[in-house]
Order: structure tokens, then C-alpha cells, then sequence
């Protein structure tokens, strides 16, 4: 896929592989779009972490990337989309430390601290979708 076209590309997030294959690819579409090296490891840090909740908290889904422009700037867009139970508290979930698991509970926030845009919508017992933006 070139990247400024208006097609995306959508990766199936059910197993560990594939959540390396997600960061393979965010790494590629980051350095086509000629981000820098710190900007690249902030993408698919972001990307890394949200590819994981989707599979463990969230029991798989998919990861979709566009590929936005805004007067001018292209940037990355990556949507994070799962079936799962849902977040019952998000602003809880948002919190620096809190974990409905084992992890260290930064990877919702820690995932919107290094990128430009995050937005997160979910319902309990429907799913959640979180997308992130980075711009060039």
C-alpha cells in the first residue's frame, strides 16, 4: 500500500504474531511518511500497546490504518476495534497505574501521551475502539 492514498490496510489482532506484525507495519507506513526516528518508537510504542489490549483485554480484533491529511500535513491514523466486554469505568481506565490485569497500567495512557490525537469510545458488553493519530 502507498502511503497518502486513501485506502487502508487492516490487520487481524488475534495472536501474539500478529500484534508484531502490527508494529512491523506502523514502523514501514511511520518511515514512508518520513517521521523521525523518535517519532517512529513513539507510533508504534503507542501501537504496540494498544494491538496487546486489543487481544488480551478485548479477546482480538483488528487494527485499521489510514492514512490523513490535513492542510497539507499527513499523518497516520491507526483504529484499534474489538467485540470484548467493554471498559465499565474508562476515565478509571485512563488513570496513570490502573490495571483490570497484571500490566503496569500505562497502556491507555501511556498510548495517549505519544501521539497527537487519541480518542476511545467503547460500551460494556459491546466492545471498545480506540483510535490514535500522529502528525508529520
Amino acid at each position: 500500500m502507498t502511503v497518502g492514498a486513501t485506502k487502508s490496510e487492516t490487520i487481524p489482532l488475534r495472536s501474539e504474531q500478529d500484534v508484531v506484525l502490527a508494529r512491523q507495519r506502523v514502523r514501514h507506513f511511520a518511515q514512508q511518511l518520513g517521521f523521525s526516528l523518535v517519532e517512529q518508537t513513539k507510533m508504534v510504542t503507542a501501537a504496540s500497546e494498544l494491538a496487546r489490549n486489543t487481544l488480551i483485554y478485548g479477546g482480538g480484533g483488528e487494527m485499521v490504518c489510514e492514512f490523513p491529511v490535513q492542510d497539507l500535513t499527513k499523518g497516520l491514523r491507526l483504529t484499534f476495534v474489538d467485540q470484548g466486554p467493554g471498559i465499565p469505568d474508562v476515565e478509571l481506565a485512563m488513570t496513570d497505574g490502573w490495571t483490570s490485569g497484571k500490566g503496569m497500567g500505562l497502556g491507555l495512557s501511556g498510548a495517549k501521551r505519544l501521539v497527537n490525537d487519541f480518542h476511545i469510545s467503547t460500551e460494556v458488553g459491546q466492545g471498545t475502539r480506540v483510535t490514535i493519530t500522529r502528525w508529520k
